[in-house]
């Protein structure tokens, strides 16, 4: 079974690979949605406007393949694209030159996390200092203090004060945060505030965000990738819960896993995900739990375009109305190589 899987997957994710590269790569980033929309909306990103999101995903997976000199070249290439004043705006649309200004702390740190993994895998120093310039300009604007918060406006110089759990990218914190006492008190801190999300056995999920300045945590419905994110930084530094693994076991084996919940645990989004079955996977990865990391990644494939005339062949999409999300594709791209 396993050798069948190996074969199998490998030629899924070179097939989503390629799609990627036809389909959404350019050389400033990658495109949000296959195809353009007419007219943009303010609240989120669309058509062939850019997220440092995808561009930080891109190049996990440059890292991840030892593609050396493409990293490089798109790191670069993502500093001219997204670059503001030491920080990554979130968005940037090409149609209109327009970088928006603010960032989103999660993108900063998995670009960060990007430059790591490429010094760690080519045994280099190239962009330790790069990375820790990074990490400085964030402990001055969205982690002052060691409190993390979601964005940074460069244009009003204004934090939020809001920060989505989902943001707690706790491994690559704690890289950062060891040196001093202080540092060490920062990391301690948001651990703290990160696992106090915890929902409960009932539904072992965690709050969406905590708010800083009245210390309270958000009783709004939980978006499911965001949801994951956490689980998967709780995974990484070896604190996820054993409810809460359970609970991922049940969803990918029963093939549940919906699009929105509320705090209780009903769904409040339906639908499923190929970018959430990803995470699930990267989770089980995490764990090394190879069965449920196949089976979660069998439901990601299951949502792969398998149409050789279709534009978006080997992409995680609908092939009927050639709807695409760059995050879904990139996420299951990661996702194929633990």
């Amino acid at each position: 079974m396993t050798t069948n899987y190996a074969a199998d997957s490998k030629q899924q994710r070179q097939r989503l690979a390629n799609f990627i590269k036809r389909g959404l790569l350019t050389k400033q980033g990658l495109y949000t949605n296959y195809l353009d929309t007419a007219k943009r909306t303010t609240a989120t990103a669309s058509g062939h406007e850019m997220l440092s999101e995808s561009s930080g995903m891109w190049l996990q997976y440059l890292a991840t393949t030892h593609q050396w000199a493409q990293f490089r070249q798109f790191y670069r290439q993502t500093k001219t694209t997204f670059d503001e004043k030491g920080l990554f705006s979130y968005r940037y649309d090409p149609r209109t030159k327009k970088r928006y200004s603010v960032n989103a702390t999660l993108d900063d740190l998995r670009v960060i996390r990007a430059l790591l993994t490429y010094d760690e895998a080519r045994q280099t120093t190239h962009y330790r200092q790069e990375a820790a310039q990074r990490y400085q300009t964030l402990a001055q604007t969205t982690i002052k203090n060691g409190h993390l918060v979601d964005y940074y406006d460069v244009q009003s110089h204004k934090a939020a004060t809001t920060a989505s759990l989902a943001y707690f990218d706790m491994q690559t914190l704690k890289y950062f945060e060891q040196e001093t006492k202080s540092d060490r008190q920062a990391y301690h801190k948001q651990l703290i505030v990160l696992k106090g999300g915890y929902l409960g056995d009932v539904f072992p999920l965690y709050a969406k965000s905590y708010q800083w300045t009245t210390a309270t945590y958000s009783s709004g419905n939980l978006n499911t990738s965001e949801a994951l994110e956490t689980l998967l930084h709780l995974a990484e530094i070896k604190q996820l819960k054993a409810t809460s693994r359970r609970w991922l076991i049940q969803r990918v084996t029963k093939r549940d896993l919906a699009n929105g919940y509320t705090t209780s645990g009903t769904v409040s989004v339906g639908g499923e995900s190929a970018a959430n079955y990803a995470l699930a996977a990267a989770i089980f990865a995490q764990l090394h739990d190879r069965k449920h990391y196949q089976l979660a990644m069998k439901n990601v494939w299951r949502l792969q375009v398998d149409q050789a005339d279709s534009a978006i062949d080997g992409g995680i999409g609908d092939a009927k109305t050639k709807q695409v999300y760059s995050y879904s594709n990139l996420t299951a791209l990661n996702a194929a190589f633990y």
